[in-house]
């Protein structure tokens, strides 16, 4: 294959299948001896994990809100360039972003239009039969911008039924490319924040070749290979990526700690920082020749008692916070507090480094995009830098700290929302998780 190809797999809305089908092409095309890489639009940490897990290569968000132009161009050079093939899964429904300006709304529809990328969808059939077609038409005319390319048909229940919708779609000049019967097999674990992490799921292997299989069987892949574009971006560069918070970073790495996305890990090493993991699970503290720790984000709601019971990682923590920087997102800011209240209304000590509680039990979901102004300098950047980013959790605040504020958030449009975040010492944290400086 003579450069790379990319195509985008999007859907009217999420819980297609998109996922289950990208999961498995990506493995489907890899057995065929191609270099595959996997990206996900939008702020989303779990699918690149499933990525990574069919193709071999970590993945990457493409993030066309959260990233400026030159940093998105970077990220997508680098990919075309390891790559035979691109799939980019959309997040949520293809068109579904915020009304920004133009071509930075965060949807999938932005990479599809900049990059001249066609677009594979994935409509569940369940349900109806020929109306698909009528969906199907409205996502090839609702944007000239954006080439409708060919449809997979999900979750079919007979011949028949693929027939008619089938011949209803091309009737109206699309191609089908292939139909996907139901099958409860198919579908992924999830939890409250989504589907359960790649790195959780015992059977994850199996899963994956399966879902090969399955998309070998029922998906014409040459034809989709056909209707493949040229992936050529324009590049650009890494001037609003986030620097290294260090040297060497202590990262939390465990079943607790997650959601740290790879094109900040990928960022950092390229940078030449060592990251170094510990596991709080484990009963592991941070290495104490590390500059600074960072404690990601993941479900700490889930091993509160594990957590509360880890004297050394207790103990190392404290040490380490005397002298160095820490930072925590999301969960790992709710670590940081004093106590985390878990589902079942259990409190359990947590670290105690900053004066918040947090509780799952009193649940109120908080998503969206969000922009950061930074009141002092911390891991993630100086004062008064803008960081872009975004906040998806169901725990909330229950008893507020007296500590100084991190930074002042504003939502994806600009509105403020108020002060977030906590800051002590060397200590510092936030529900935010930050992607790209602004």
């Amino acid at each position: 294959m003579t450069g790379c190809l990319g195509f985008i797999i999007g859907a009217p809305r999420s819980g297609s299948g998109k996922t289950s089908v990208t999961i498995g092409l990506l493995r489907a095309l890899r057995r065929r001896g191609l270099r595959v890489q996997g990206a996900k639009s939008g702020p989303d940490y779990i699918d690149p994990g499933f990525h990574a897990a069919a193709t071999g290569v970590p993945g990457v968000n493409l993030d066309s809100w959260a990233m400026a132009p030159a940093l998105l161009g970077a990220l997508a050079e680098r990919c075309a360039a390891e790559a035979d093939i691109v799939i980019a899964e959309s997040a949520m429904g293809l068109f579904d972003g915020i009304r920004s300006e133009p071509g930075r709304t965060g949807a999938a529809a932005d990479l599809a239009r900049l990059y001249r990328l066609p677009v594979l969808l994935v409509l569940d059939v369940s349900g109806q039969s020929q109306t698909a077609a009528a969906v199907a038409k409205g996502f090839a005319t609702y944007d000239p911008g954006v080439q409708i390319a060919g449809v997979v048909l999900n979750r079919v229940g007979s011949e028949r039924h693929r027939r008619l919708a089938a011949d209803a779609i091309e009737e109206i000049g699309l191609p089908v490319v292939g139909a996907i019967m139901r099958d409860p097999r198919m579908a992924m674990p999830e939890r409250h924040l989504g589907l359960v992490q790649a790195s959780e799921y015992a059977a994850l292997e199996d899963f994956i070749e399966r879902m090969a299989d399955v998309m070998e069987v029922s998906l014409d892949l040459d034809r989709i290979l056909a209707l493949a574009a040229p992936f050529v971006p324009a590049g650009g560069d890494f001037n609003h990526a986030l620097p290294p918070p260090g040297q060497r970073i202590a990262l939390a790495e465990d079943a607790a700690f997650t959601f740290l996305y790879p094109h900040l890990a990928g960022h950092w090493q390229r940078q030449g920082a060592e990251i170094v993991p510990f596991s709080p699970l484990a009963d592991q503290a941070p290495d104490a020749s590390c500059d600074v720790c960072w404690l990601p984000g993941g479900y700490p709601e889930l091993h509160a008692g594990r957590l509360a019971a880890a004297g050394t990682f207790r103990a190392g923590m404290e040490r380490f916070a005397a002298g160095n920087p820490v930072h925590g997102e999301c969960g790992g800011f709710m670590v940081l507090g004093e106590a985390i209240e878990d589902a079942d209304g259990a409190a359990h000590r947590m670290l105690g480094l900053l004066g918040h509680a947090t509780s799952f039990a009193r649940r109120k979901m908080n998503l969206g995009y969000r922009q950061a102004s930074l009141r002092a300098d911390c891991p993630i950047g100086t004062a008064g830098t803008t960081i872009r980013g975004h906040e998806f959790h169901y725990a909330q605040v229950i008893a507020p700290a007296t500590d100084e504020p991190l930074a002042d958030i504003a939502d994806g449009l600009g509105a403020p929302i108020g002060p977030s975040g906590a800051r002590r010492g060397h200590v510092t944290g936030t529900f935010f998780h930050a992607i790209a400086r602004g």
